[in-house]
């Protein structure tokens, strides 16, 4: 048997975007994930359809699996010839016990790498216009762990920390915070010394308190501050209001779900990043390819009898010029077909194709795409119509009211509902982790609803990208709202505008 490998992978303080490169790449082809609690819903939902994720929690006070038994299930994964990735909140070897973990795999001969992570020692007060260095406040950044054991006092020498003059980073300290400052107060260190903590950073639920090494303990009880966060101690957290950037972003402070089908890059999500949300993108649905396919290759055998050929997804596109091409024939069989496309997506499958669409309806919906194909179809004008097995029926209804046209119906995709395995969407609803929802298309509310089964979807804000996705909504018992236009961009528009009313701005 082959051995397998392990991967320690940083995933960063939260924030998806600041998952590496390298981090992504690893994790795509991950066969076993290996994750803690202190990895963020956006990373956790790149995990790969099909691979194994073990929940092993970690988190200060609540270890769901103990770092013995972590270090165990790791050896055996990989002895049994898995590709193991260990995902680690911030960076594995940052008061990340990656090198405990290394230990085992050494004693056993099993080869290991190490994918470095953002660390939030750094990244957490960037967030929050602090810089942890900077000339004309101090010369040295040092982090410190701020766990101890129950009923033990700290092993730091907190008066080495005060004589450096430096930033102290404290990672894990929160439940120790009147601690910490008692011992730096009493290590000699100003007791107006400017502190902040710094809870949930790079996410859209970060929030920072701004005080004294004197008073920071008493301001972060006052507004009710919890984990995780990190305490930053130094002259530079004079800069957080000046510096801060992340809340002037139009969508600061938004948590964002956005469903997609299964292997497509979300422009919508990118955009909703770029203003400052924290997006959770999820696969909504998946499609795949019929195992039968003879009667699309009977089609294209007769391309020519064909004055127009409408695609109703990016998935169809793909489909029929993949049997296109393996029938022998390309672009040139095309000739004397007039193409149609449901929107703008599917339009821009069919440019990566070399082929501009000739029709793209105002509304991009089956319905609006049957009337207009209607008007323009001329007299016994045959249609092939390559689409999912379960489509709307609003473009044959639309279509059948001219009884000269032909239409060639066949399905050349399924569509099904992949459930994430370790993102529980119901519970985060539920805990208020989610401000707004978008869908764009019935079908991802569809798949929504699957993974969702029993929810209460009244706790849902879903902006919906057109008036058929929000009827499927609607069908739900959500709160819909529908974007003014069929585009990304109105999308977004309408998220700001939810998000602004939801902060009562």
């Amino acid at each position: 048997m082959n051995t397998g490998k392990v991967w320690l992978v940083g995933a960063g303080p939260g924030d998806v975007g600041l998952m590496t490169l390298k981090g992504k790449r690893v994790l795509d082809e991950a066969q076993v994930v290996v994750y803690d609690s202190l990895v963020g819903e956006g990373v956790l939902a790149m995990i790969p359809q099909g691979a194994r994720a073990i929940n092993v929690g970690k988190r200060a006070g609540h270890h769901t699996m103990p770092q013995e038994e972590i270090n165990k299930v790791l050896l055996t994964e990989a002895q049994a010839g898995n590709r193991v990735v260990r995902l680690k909140g911030g960076d594995p070897f940052v008061f990340g016990r990656g090198g405990e973990e290394l230990e085992l795999l050494e004693e056993y001969d099993i080869p290991y790498e190490i994918v470095p992570g953002i660390t939030s020692a750094a990244a957490v007060p960037a967030y929050n216009g602090i810089p942890v260095t900077h000339r004309d406040f101090c010369s040295s950044l040092h982090i410190i762990t701020g766990h101890k054991r129950a009923g033990e006092g700290y092993n730091i020498n907190f008066e080495a920390l005060v004589r450096t003059e430096g930033t102290l980073v404290f990672l894990m300290g929160l439940s120790s915070l009147g601690d910490i400052c008692a011992g730096l107060i009493e290590a000699g260190m100003d007791p107006f010394m400017p502190a902040a903590v710094l809870q949930k950073g790079t996410t859209a639920r970060q929030k920072r308190v701004i005080a004294t090494v004197a008073t920071l303990k008493e301001e972060a009880d006052a507004q009710g501050i919890e984990a995780p966060a990190i305490i930053v101690i130094g002259k530079v957290c004079e800069l957080a209001e000046r510096f801060a950037w992340y809340e002037k972003l139009p969508l600061a402070g938004t948590r964002v779900l956005v469903t997609r089908p299964k292997k497509r890059a979300s422009s919508m999500a990118e955009c909703l990043r770029r203003k400052g949300a924290e997006v959770l993108e999820l696969p909504a649905i998946e499609t795949k390819k019929r195992e039968d396919m003879s009667a699309l290759k009977e089609a294209i055998s007769r391309l020519a009898e064909y004055q127009w050929i409408a695609f109703t997804s990016p998935a169809g596109v793909e489909v029929f010029f993949e049997e296109l091409l393996s029938s022998g024939k390309d672009m040139r069989a095309l000739f004397g077909c007039r193409i149609a496309a449901i929107g703008n997506g599917t339009a821009k499958a069919l440019k990566g194709y070399g082929i501009l669409a000739d029709l793209v309806p105002e509304h991009y919906d089956g319905e609006s795409l049957g009337i207009l194909l209607a008007q323009q179809a001329e007299p016994d004008a045959k249609i092939l119509l390559p689409r999912a097995a379960i489509g709307s029926e609003g473009i044959i209804r639309c279509l059948a009211k001219r009884k000269d046209l032909t239409v060639d119906d066949i399905p050349v995709y399924d569509t099904v509902y992949p459930k994430q395995e370790a993102i529980n969407e119901a519970a985060l609803f539920g805990e208020g982790g989610v401000d707004i929802a978008v869908f764009t298309s019935a079908s991802t509310v569809k798949g929504f609803a699957e993974a969702t089964a029993g929810m209460d979807c009244k706790k849902v804000t879903a902006a919906c990208i057109g008036t058929q996705t929000a009827a499927a909504a609607d069908s739900l018992g959500m709160k819909t709202y529908v974007a003014k236009q069929a585009s990304i961009d109105s999308v977004v528009d309408l998220v700001i505008e939810l998000s602004r009313a939801q902060k009562g701005l």
